[in-house]
């Protein structure tokens, strides 16, 4: 009897087996997992050198077409702008309906929150109705990069989620090809055709009081020496004391 085996019970056999199962299917996933990451790293890395090239190849442009102007005795007039980022100024006191109906449609909610806009006939005639209680211009790429990567926020299912990873971007924004932050920048800066989609994406962009405060009369347009109303491309040193 010393010499014969001993058997373990049919139970246990069974759990082995199944454990050994379970660990080998989750080494399988884990693995292809892992390679699926590289493979998009590396998608995202061609597109980011891929916009890179298209921002650098715009710049460029505009450059030598200022220089054949210039070199032609003319002047030369920049397209016009096609996006427009919009910073409410003004608190909820003493504004008319019409206005709080735009800023609430803006998603303009709480003073210093800002959006970007599509700049048409329409977007601008209910910028020019809420002059009084937001600043507005044209942002240049480096500021929607920072606004983005420093105060941007994802909606997802009406929840302000911190943008912490592609992956957030992907869940939501993966079905019209944007996979990764660069992707969102791009998207908005170049006002491309899923802007819409993207714009709402990104929750509102809560802004801190500017560094040195604002002017003497923050009411006043900015061309009387004051903060509300159009600023063209002045806009993005306020963005840069904001953020």
């Amino acid at each position: 009897m010393s010499n014969a085996k001993v058997l373990a019970p049919e139970t246990l056999l069974k759990q082995r087996k199944n454990a050994e199962k379970t660990a080998a299917e989750k080494a399988a996933a884990a693995a292809a997992a892992k390679k699926e990451r590289r493979n998009k790293r590396q998608v995202i890395f061609k597109r980011a050198e891929q916009y890179v090239k298209e921002y650098r190849q715009l710049e460029r442009a505009e450059v030598r077409l200022r220089r054949q102007a210039k070199q032609n005795g003319n002047f030369y007039v920049p397209a016009q702008a096609k996006l427009a980022f919009v910073i409410r100024t003004k608190g909820i006191n003493n504004i008319p309906p019409k206005a709080r109906k735009i800023l609430q449609l803006l998603r303009l909610l709480q003073i210093n929150n800002g959006v970007f806009v599509r700049l048409t006939y329409a977007t601008t005639q209910m910028l020019q109705v809420i002059t009084p209680y937001a600043a507005w211009g044209t942002p240049n790429l480096k500021s929607v990069k920072e606004l983005i990567y420093k105060r941007g926020y994802a909606k997802v299912n009406k929840q302000r989620l911190p943008i912490s990873d592609n992956s957030v971007i992907e869940a939501s924004l993966g079905k019209y090809g944007i996979i990764c932050v660069e992707d969102l920048v791009h998207e908005i800066y170049t006002v491309g055709p899923n802007f819409k989609v993207a714009n709402n994406f990104l929750w509102p962009f809560k802004l801190s009081n500017p560094t040195g405060g604002w002017s003497g009369r923050k009411v006043r347009h900015f061309i009387e020496g004051g903060d509300v109303g159009n600023r063209e491309d002045k806009i993005n040193a306020l963005i840069h004391r904001m953020n």
